[in-house]
């Protein structure tokens, strides 16, 4: 336990709060079965991932999500030629904007306000767009004292800027906050920053890493934010 009061929480969006994954698989074309709707979509956030750390290894600010999206979208499909004639254009429009409605898990709303009710200010912290995430906190009901995106600051996750920009911004030092997420870049990159963190494992995300090493790297290592603001407390 640390003698440092914790005074801000921040969330990663995006398979940490929000389950993704069902509202991917629904737009898909439907005449595709849904376990490989399920590969196809799994496959689609990798590339997302990867062309968001490819723009950041070559100093590139970053880019509209929609825009990666639809990108990352159409280079998928030339991958799956037997899928491709499936999409027209409406249909890669609905897959697109569909990132911008999608539900929160069903552990993350009570988690969210426990932690607001025991005094924390909690932020999303988070790669996307403003309007990603004020359509993101509507479709889940999720509430939120500020929103930060990487479009906002100028710089994606996991670079220590970023981080570092966000914790001035609020004024507000890294040991007196927490980076919740579900995925290892970001927890490491918040821990050189000097935050504390909390990884929530995701069945949908961080699929290539060793959950093992993941554990052994944080201060807490979760399946779900049930118990999350205990877990706070005990920082």
């Amino acid at each position: 336990m640390s003698n440092t009061k914790i005074k801000a929480v921040f969330f990663d969006f995006m398979g940490t709060c929000l389950d993704w994954h069902s509202g991917a698989i629904g737009v898909l074309p439907q005449s595709i079965p849904e376990s490989d709707r399920s590969k196809l979509a799994l496959e689609w956030r990798h590339d997302y991932f990867d062309a968001n750390a490819a723009r950041l290894a070559a100093n590139q600010p970053p880019e509209d999500i929609d825009v990666t999206l639809l990108n990352t979208l159409e280079a998928l499909l030339d991958k799956h030629p037997d899928h491709k004639h499936l999409f027209d254009e409406p249909t890669k429009d609905t897959c697109v904007s569909v990132w911008h409605s999608m539900p929160a898990w069903p552990d993350v709303p009570g988690a969210v306000e426990q932690l607001k009710e025991a005094g924390y200010e909690v932020f999303v912290f988070a790669n996307g767009t403003p309007r990603l995430q004020l359509d993101l906190c509507k479709s889940s009901g999720l509430k939120f004292h500020m929103l930060f995106s990487s479009e906002l600051l100028g710089v994606y996750k996991p670079a220590p800027e970023s981080y570092q920009k966000t914790l001035s911004l609020v004024k507000v030092k890294p040991e007196e906050s927490v980076m919740v997420a579900a995925h290892a870049y970001d927890t490491r990159g918040a821990k050189e920053a000097g935050m504390r963190t909390v990884y929530v494992h995701r069945w949908t995300d961080d699929i290539n890493e060793d959950m093992e090493v993941v554990d052994g790297e944080n201060d807490f290592f979760l399946e779900d934010m049930t118990d999350l603001a205990e877990v706070i407390a005990h920082f």
